[in-house]
């Protein structure tokens, strides 16, 4: 395989805010991404409007998380300031962070680009971008499971980490004290040059708010 970030030939495609998942030229869902093998491409829309390419960030670490603002366990990491907190940190080692929403319209979570700006600036969280996937393609394209669900891909376009964003499966935010947050261990193994240790872990909250249809 000559380009990483490409499974299966599988692109997610944005058109009109909306997310189409190609596969040899026909609409089809991607397998579930493997640890170890290429991270998915996808091209979403951000809370301005602005299409983003995974594949752009080729050469960076990027962390993918998933979230839904109205879940209780997204709430126990920000209402906490714990994400922001991992985001920060990350951003100042160059790594991109890509909060992605696929919570479907009617669905707890969902947002447009307006109230996702609003929730931002609310809480002080401060992705690289926050991208919107109403439709889950990408979602299901990585089957993120729950918010949050996190990814972490390093610079060659692998997937080398997934699942929870600590060892703290509860909503209750005095247990983040004592965690190991998962993600930033495995930021921090891959700028010392070290294989990612937990590479894979039960990810835990709310079920991502897919559409019914």
């Amino acid at each position: 395989m000559t380009r990483a970030y490409v499974i299966a030939s599988a692109l997610a495609v944005v058109a009109a805010g909306t997310s189409v998942v190609t596969l040899g030229g026909r609409e089809a869902h991607a397998a579930a991404p493997v640890v170890g093998q290429p991270a998915p491409n996808f091209k979403l829309a951000d809370a301005n409007g602005r299409a983003v390419t995974l594949s752009d960030y080729r050469g960076k670490t990027v962390v993918l998380e998933w979230n839904n603002p109205g879940c209780p366990f997204v709430q126990k990491h920000y209402g906490s300031g714990n994400m922001q907190k991992a985001q920060a940190a990350a951003k100042r080692d160059g790594v991109v962070w890509l909060t992605i929403n696929s919570g479907a319209p009617g669905k707890q979570g969902h947002m447009d680009g307006a109230a996702a700006k609003q929730m931002l600036a609310k809480s002080g969280s401060a992705p690289t971008a926050y991208l919107l996937d109403p439709k889950g393609v990408v979602g299901k394209a990585y089957d993120a499971k729950t918010t949050p669900h996190m990814y972490v891909i390093d610079a060659k376009g692998t997937l080398v980490y997934a699942g929870g964003i600590d060892d703290k499966p509860t909503a209750n935010a005095a247990d983040i004290n004592g965690a190991r947050n998962h993600v930033l261990a495995a930021l921090g193994e891959l700028k010392a040059g070290k294989a990612v240790s937990v590479a894979s872990s039960r990810p835990y909250g709310c079920s991502v708010k897919y559409s019914d249809s």
